[in-house]
């Protein structure tokens, strides 16, 4: 017996046969679906109405996937959408950039429906974990302030505009200024266990982080051959 998952599918996808394969898939898993061939389409909808997560097709005509993405975690009422990005291109410079802009998690063509599936429910269970682990929650260290619930960062009295996960990197970083944290334990602790991405991704967020904070990305510690660290507030 099928599962009544509920949540709604927004498929951003330009190849009808792709996504009706989709559409079909999910409603046999008992999400409810909505298509769009264009990023312009896209934006529409979910302005319209958010969906509880949206499968975007990279290569898009007119606006494409990686901008749509972009506007869409640079807008405070879609930026906690979760994003699972469709790909026919397997290069890391894809991937990574996606990553950066926010996206949840990616998947590359041709996929596997099951795959897919299961993907978009650990996205969704960890999209809605994040949200109630953040609720409330105020992080200062040094002199860097994070709101986590409004997702913003203030240094100095002064707003930084990070990217979605530049923010949960400096967040996972700051709960514990001090310790030293390996790539793959800043990855899982950002994104899930076995989260498929490279560690040399960390590395490209970090340079990121590190340049949007300006003289205090020196904070963010490299330690040589483990990882890295928030460095620990001393007295005096």
């Amino acid at each position: 017996m099928v599962e009544v998952a509920h949540e709604t599918v927004l498929i951003v996808e330009d190849e009808q046969d792709i996504a009706n394969m989709i559409e079909y898939n999910l409603r046999r898993e008992g999400y409810a679906t909505r298509i769009t061939a264009t990023g312009e389409e896209a934006l529409s909808s979910i302005a319209s109405a958010a969906p509880d997560i949206a499968l975007l097709d990279l290569m898009l005509p007119g606006v494409d996937g990686l901008e749509v993405c972009r506007q869409l975690k640079q807008d405070s009422r879609t930026r906690d959408i979760p994003i699972i990005m469709l790909t026919a291109r397997s290069e890391d410079v894809d991937t990574i950039t996606g990553l950066e802009l926010g996206a949840d998690d990616y998947v590359t063509k041709p996929f596997s429906p099951k795959v897919l599936t299961a993907r978009i429910r650990t996205v969704i269970r960890r999209s809605r974990k994040t949200s109630s682990d953040s609720k409330g929650r105020r992080i200062k260290v040094h002199d860097i302030e994070i709101d986590v619930p409004r997702h913003e960062v203030k240094c100095g009295g002064e707003k930084m505009p990070l990217s979605a996960t530049e923010f949960d990197i400096l967040v996972f970083l700051s709960k514990n200024p001090g310790w030293v944290y390996s790539r793959s334990q800043i990855i899982s602790g950002v994104k899930g266990d076995d989260y498929p991405v490279t560690e040399r991704s960390v590395d490209v967020q970090i340079l990121g982080l590190r340049k949007m904070l300006g003289e205090r990305g020196a904070l963010i510690e490299t330690v040589r051959g483990i990882g890295y660290r928030m460095r620990e507030e001393r007295d005096g």
